[in-house]
């Protein structure tokens, strides 16, 4: 597996990850022996670039991660984040940026993973009420005390990456980004390219959408939180399917798949660039992993863009509620 390096405080990570939220939370809890397996199988394949998070369960994945990680901690790339004010129930009871909260949450963060340091840590919902140098200063506390080693930001604004830049050097910043959202590409990356800060795509399957595997609304089960997202109801699910039906046509020419052939495109992005489709099965991380091999000649890009160029997602990426914790500055 290529690696690229992110920022310039010598983070490196295999150009495709693995986002580990599905596993137990989101789209409904998964099966625990599979998932398991799908982490003991990144490592096979050199998708060590674990990420996870606090607010995934609350608290269940990270747990799952450091049951998984004994013995092996030195074979992953480890990154977590925090954002929100989580009580020991695991009620969230809103965001929560201050340096107290920073702390609490990298300390359960450490403890529930069953190790010392956290190799990239990020913010993953900006609080509006506390400013971002306060934040950041915090998350730099952590790295003079060997806890943290890089540091990194979430869904957030060009103004927000200065700022906390100015604080502390950003390795990585983490948004979404795929052939349905590139909202990224305006401001967000070549603010990134100018300050050296490297860029993790999360979601670059469109949720799973991209793949073709989900054809109608119903095709999600009552739990799954997809249900909540624009994109995927009513007119909006009928219209975004033509961008899949149009990949498709691309991904048949290169025996692939359409995810292969939207993690292909992603990579194409620039050297800066890397990303972490989650999964919660063995066959799709196998899957996922040829994405990697998989060259797109200029025809194939060209005609991706002619597509893009005549396509407007239709919905909004998040639900409403979750919507709001995006900062656009």
């Amino acid at each position: 597996m290529e690696t690229r390096k992110l920022g310039s405080q010598g983070l490196s990570v295999p150009v495709l990850g693995l986002g580990c939220m599905g596993m137990d939370f989101q789209y409904g809890r998964a099966d625990d022996a599979e998932s398991r397996r799908v982490l003991d199988r990144s490592l096979d394949l050199g998708m060590n670039f674990w990420d996870t998070a606090e607010m995934y369960g609350p608290f269940a994945n990270e747990t799952r991660l450091g049951e998984a990680l004994k013995g092996k901690r030195n074979q992953v790339i480890l990154a977590t984040k925090f954002a929100w004010k989580i009580l020991p129930d695991g009620k969230r009871v809103g965001l929560d940026g201050s340096p107290e909260n920073v702390k609490r949450a990298v300390e359960g963060s450490l403890r529930r993973l069953g190790t010392d340091h956290l190799d990239l840590l990020y913010q993953h919902r900006l609080d509006p009420n506390t400013p971002i140098e306060e934040t950041v200063g915090a998350m730099a506390d952590l790295v003079k005390e060997g806890k943290v080693k890089y540091l990194g930001l979430s869904e957030v604004g060009s103004q927000t990456i200065r700022r906390a830049h100015a604080v502390h050097p950003l390795s990585a910043l983490q948004s979404e980004y795929s052939l349905w959202e590139t909202g990224v590409e305006e401001k967000v990356l070549p603010t990134l390219r100018e300050l050296g800060i490297g860029f993790v795509a999360f979601s670059p399957a469109g949720r799973g959408f991209l793949s073709g595997a989900i054809r109608k609304f119903e095709d999600l089960a009552p739990e799954d939180g997809r249900r909540t997202i624009p994109r995927f109801q009513g007119e909006n699910f009928a219209a975004n399917m033509r961008l899949v039906d149009q990949i498709r046509i691309i991904a048949e020419g290169k025996g692939a798949t359409p995810t292969q052939v939207a993690l292909a495109w992603l990579l194409t992005r620039g050297n800066d660039v890397v990303a972490i489709p989650g999964t919660t099965k063995v066959k799709h991380l196998e899957e996922n992993a040829l994405a990697a091999q998989l060259k797109l000649d200029q025809f194939d890009q060209a005609a991706i863009s002619g597509i893009l160029s005549g396509f407007r997602v239709s919905g909004e990426r998040h639900s409403p509620a979750m919507l709001k914790t995006v900062s656009k500055d």
